[in-house]
C-alpha cells in the first residue's frame, strides 16, 4: 500500500525566538482498537515526529502529543478514518481545514503561517502483523519491532526501521535510511531513497534481487557478491545478487550507500 501526503514538500520548519518556552497539550489524543493482522494502521502526520514501537497485546494504540511555542493547538485537530470493511486505519493531523480521507491528506490551503509552529508527535504501540505506513513532512521516523510491512516517508528528518519481517519501503529527502529486516516475506519491489543523507539495509542472508545503487558523492558498500550488469560507473550500479527477482533500488545524492546481511 503505497499513500502520499498531499501536502508542500516546501513546507517550513517554523521559525521561533529563542527566548519563547516550549507549550505542551495536557490532553493527549488516543485511539486504541484491535486491526486484522495484514491490514494497515496508517498515520499522517505534517509537522512532529512518529515513533512506532512492539506491542505485547493484541490491540493497536496511538497517542498524539502537541507542543508549541507560538501556535494555537486549536488549529490543529486529529481525525480517525476507518477503511470500511477492510479493516484499515487511518489517523492524520490535520491543520487549518485540511481534509483526510482513506487516500490522505488534502490541504487546500498554502502553508505559510510561520505563527503556527504546532508539533504533533505520534506514538503507537503495534501489534505482531500489522502493516504499517507512517507519514510525516518536518519529523523523524523511529519504527521498532514492527512484525510485518513498512512503508515510511518523510521530507526532512531520517527513518529508522527494524522489522521481523519485511518489506520495507522508505523515503525521505533531508535525513539517513537505516534499515534492518530480519525476514522476506514475498516478492515486492523495495525502495529506498533520499537527497541528503546515507543509506544502510540490512536483509537476510538468503537475499535474491535485482540491485540498482546510484549516489553521487558517496560509495558503495555491499556484503553480497554482486553480478554486475552493463558499464562500470563509480555512481551507478546495477547488479544481481542471488537468482534474482525483486527490485531493490537504493538511491541518494549525498551519502554513501551500504547492504548487509543479516549476522
Amino acid at each position: 500500500m503505497r499513500r502520499t501526503i498531499l501536502a508542500a514538500a516546501t513546507l517550513a520548519l517554523l521559525a521561533t525566538p529563542a527566548a519563547a518556552q516550549e507549550r505542551n497539550d495536557e490532553k493527549d489524543f488516543t485511539w486504541k482498537g484491535t486491526i486484522p493482522a495484514g491490514k494497515w494502521i496508517t498515520i499522517q502526520d505534517m509537522n512532529g515526529d512518529v515513533d512506532v514501537v512492539a506491542s505485547t497485546g493484541t490491540e493497536v494504540e496511538v497517542t498524539a502529543h502537541k507542543h508549541w511555542r507560538r501556535g494555537d493547538p486549536e488549529d490543529v485537530r486529529i481525525e480517525v478514518v476507518k477503511g470500511g470493511a477492510g479493516g484499515d486505519v487511518m489517523i492524520c493531523a490535520l491543520w487549518f481545514d485540511a481534509r483526510c480521507d482513506e487516500n490522505g491528506i488534502h490541504n487546500d490551503r498554502h502553508w505559510g503561517d510561520r505563527r503556527n509552529d504546532v508539533a504533533v508527535d505520534f506514538t503507537v504501540k503495534l501489534p505482531k502483523g500489522v502493516r504499517a505506513h507512517m507519514a510525516t513532512v518536518n519529523g523523524s521516523l523511529h519504527i521498532d519491532g514492527a512484525g510485518a510491512e513498512v512503508e515510511a516517508s518523510t521530507v526532512n528528518g531520517g527513518i529508522r526501521v527494524t522489522t521481523a519481517s519485511g518489506p520495507v519501503n522508505a523515503t525521505t529527502v533531508n535525513g539517513g535510511i537505516d534499515v534492518d529486516m530480519h525476514t522476506l516475506s514475498g516478492d515486492d519491489d523495495m525502495r529506498f531513497e533520499t537527497v541528503n543523507g546515507s543509506i544502510s539495509v540490512d536483509v537476510p542472508a538468503a537475499l535474491d534481487a535485482e540491485l540498482e545503487m546510484s549516489t553521487v558523492n558517496g560509495g558503495f558498500d555491499s556484503d553480497f557478491p554482486l553480478s554486475l550488469s552493463g558499464r562500470i560507473n563509480p555512481h551507478h550500479i546495477r547488479a544481481t545478487i542471488g537468482k534474482g527477482g525483486r527490485r531493490l533500488v537504493m538511491r541518494t545524492v549525498n551519502g554513501g550507500i551500504t547492504l548487509r546481511k543479516q549476522g
